[in-house]
């Protein structure tokens, strides 16, 4: 009887805890859940994909030499992008990731370098949150990166919005973005189709820029419906 109890009791904490997030994930899921558009290939999306980069001022971000920022107060960056070296921090650990030579990677706990298994689980870990970290950052930026595909979506509204996937690089290759823009062709938001978010066409915001020393355009605060996504201590200089 007592056993038969306690699993009652424990059944109905675990439905009490569960039940509010199982309602709340079908409600996103019911009201955001959207099918992949389809768009066209060719100069028309290349050219809104520019008129883009000319919003954001793509002059100045490619001559910003280092970027430093902090991701949602727990994961701190400083980026010498003219080197494709960044010094990922977090908790008591440290990676230095070369980006161009992964031979190069090196691991600290509390200032102490280790090697071995230790070393490579840290090294992939900063490397995960490097990739997804910094694309809240720079996105609009790697619109023309390699592997990309770039498609002319035009929506219920006849305005034209920008579809971007990437096919190879970064950790989840084959993800696609939809990014909405403004007249001048800033973005405004972008919705996803990307392997780790059960919902397809989730829309977060790209509308709180801070412009840096160097002139580069960086966002720093991302809505996902009722989530947020803090960037702070945003530093871009040439």
């Amino acid at each position: 009887m007592r056993s038969k109890k306690i699993l009652k009791i424990t059944t109905g904490v675990l439905v009490f805890l569960t039940l509010p997030s199982l309602l709340f994930f079908c409600f996103l899921y019911f009201k955001y859940d959207e099918t992949l558009p389809t768009g066209i290939i060719g100069n028309e999306a290349d050219a809104l994909a520019y008129k883009m980069l000319d919003a954001l001022n793509y002059d100045a971000f490619k001559k910003t030499d280092y970027i430093e920022w902090t991701f949602k107060r727990r994961h701190h960056y400083k980026w010498k992008k003219d080197k494709n070296i960044c010094d990922v921090y977090w908790k008591e650990y440290k990676v230095s990731l070369n980006l161009n030579d992964a031979s190069q990677n090196k691991a600290y706990v509390h200032s102490f370098k280790v090697d071995n298994d230790m070393a490579e689980e840290l090294i992939a870990k900063a490397t995960n949150y490097f990739n997804n970290d910094s694309f809240w950052l720079v996105a609009p930026y790697k619109v023309f990166d390699k592997g990309t595909e770039r498609r002319l979506v035009t929506l219920k509204n006849n305005e034209q919005a920008l579809l971007v996937t990437y096919t190879t690089g970064g950790s989840t290759p084959g993800d696609s973005y939809l990014w909405h823009l403004d007249k001048t062709g800033k973005p405004t938001s972008f919705q996803m189709w990307v392997d780790i978010l059960p919902i397809n066409g989730l829309k977060a915001t790209w509308n709180d820029w801070v412009t840096t020393e160097s002139g580069a355009q960086l966002p720093n605060f991302h809505k996902m419906s009722v989530f947020g996504l803090e960037i702070s201590h945003i530093k871009g200089t040439e």
